[in-house]
C-alpha cells in the first residue's frame, strides 16, 4: 500500500503546484475549507492537481471571504497515469454518481460513456461524472485524475480502439468458469473493461464484441450494472494488477 496520511484533508485544486507557490481558491472551496473543515490560518492539509503530485499546503492570511493557501513541500511524486478504462452503459442521477466514484477507486484511468441499444439515459452530465471523479480521489488518496471522454454509441468505440487494447467484456450468458484464469492468459496490454446497460447487450452487440473481447461471466447471479463495475474492475485488478 502506498504512503499515505489517512488523517490528513486532501483538496483538489486546478491551479500549478510547486514550492512556495500561493493558490486562491474558488469561492465554493474556500466556503469547504474555512466553513466545513475549519482549517485556521497557519493549519495544513494537502493538495493535489493531478500533475504535480501532492504537496503540503497552509493556510494564509487571506481577506475576509478568500482562502489563500502556500503551497510548501512535495509529498508524493505524481505517478503514471493508470491504462485502465472503463467503458459503460450510463445510468440515471445516483446510480452513475456511484458507478464513477467506485470505477476511479478500483484504479480506471479513463471513462468512456458508450449508448447501446438498451441504454436508458439520453444525456450524459460529463461535468458532473469530472466532480465525482475528483471526490473519489480526494477521499481516497489518488493523484492521478481519469479523462472523461464524450458519449459514443459502442461499435463507433470498438472500432476506435488501438489493436494492443485487450477488451473485457462482462456478459452474463458467457460460460468461462475461471475469470481470474482468463484474464491471465489473455494477451498483455492495457485494458478495456465494458459493461452494459439494465438490460444487457443485444444479440448484436455481443456478436460484436466477441471476436474483439475476453468474455467473461462475473457469477451465477445477474449484476446490476453499477455491481458490475466493481466486480469486473475487481478482478482485472487481481489477475493484471491495471489500475
Amino acid at each position: 500500500m502506498p504512503d499515505h496520511d489517512f488523517h490528513a484533508q486532501r483538496l483538489h485544486v486546478s491551479a500549478d503546484l510547486a514550492e512556495g507557490a500561493v493558490v486562491l481558491l474558488e469561492p465554493d472551496q474556500a466556503h469547504y475549507v474555512a466553513n466545513v473543515i475549519r482549517l485556521a490560518v497557519g493549519e495544513a492539509l494537502l493538495v493535489f492537481n493531478g500533475r504535480d503530485g501532492e504537496w503540503s499546503a497552509t493556510r494564509a492570511a487571506g481577506g475576509k471571504r478568500e482562502v489563500r493557501l502556500e503551497v510548501a513541500a512535495l509529498v508524493r511524486p505524481q505517478p503514471a497515469a493508470p491504462t485502465l478504462e472503463y467503458a459503460f452503459a450510463p445510468l440515471k442521477h445516483a446510480r452513475l454518481d456511484y458507478m464513477v466514484q467506485k470505477a476511479v477507486e478500483m484504479g480506471a484511468g479513463l471513462l468512456s460513456p458508450v449508448i447501446t441499444r438498451y441504454t436508458q439515459v439520453s444525456r450524459v452530465n460529463l461535468d458532473r461524472m469530472a466532480a465525482n471523479a475528483v471526490e473519489a480521489a480526494e477521499q481516497c488518496g489518488i493523484l492521478s485524475l481519469p479523462r472523461v471522454a464524450e458519449p459514443r454509441p459502442l461499435a463507433q468505440w470498438l472500432a476506435a480502439l488501438p489493436p494492443e487494447r485487450v477488451v473485457v467484456f462482462c456478459d452474463e450468458a458467457a460460460e468461462v468458469a475461471d475469470p481470474i484464469a482468463a484474464l491471465r492468459q489473455a494477451p498483455a496490454g492495457p485494458v478495456s473493461v465494458v459493461i452494459g446497460p439494465e438490460g444487457g447487450f443485444s444479440p448484436e452487440e455481443r456478436a460484436l464484441l466477441k471476436p474483439r473481447a475476453v468474455t467473461l461471466c462475473l457469477g451465477p447471479r445477474i449484476l446490476r450494472a453499477d455491481t458490475a463495475a466493481v466486480a469486473a474492475l475487481a478482478l482485472v485488478g487481481a489477475a493484471r494488477g491495471e489500475g
